[in-house]
């Protein structure tokens, strides 16, 4: 019987390993950051980078619904929401309340 679980175990443990291990360390390292240090702002940077990253490959090669519409459209929306974010004091729910509501929007009128 356990024969048939240690796939099983051997993802849960290499998951763990793969993400926990070093989020842990994370925490302990970040600690010791002082607020506004180079290294700190290094993090800050490159995180914000790999978000932009994910969003830009979702925005220029989506997958699923959002697959059928156009890039313009997807591009449009993503430039006003940001300029809408800007323009709104860098308010998160209008960056996402207006590119939703321009896709939406465009998807119905095509």
């Amino acid at each position: 019987m356990i024969e048939d679980y240690w796939p099983y175990v051997v993802i849960i443990v290499a998951g763990w390993l793969a993400t926990d291990f070093w989020r842990w360390m994370g925490v302990l390292a970040g600690n010791r950051l002082q607020e506004g240090s180079e290294a700190l702002n290094w993090v800050r940077a490159v995180a914000t980078a790999l978000v932009m990253a994910v969003t830009a490959k979702l925005v220029v090669f989506p997958t699923g619904a959002l697959e059928a519409s156009p890039l313009w459209l997807r591009l449009a929306a993503a430039g006003i929401g940001f300029a809408a974010f800007l323009l709104s004091g860098q308010r998160v729910i209008v960056g996402v309340v207006v590119p939703l509501a321009i896709l939406g929007a465009g998807l119905i009128w095509l």
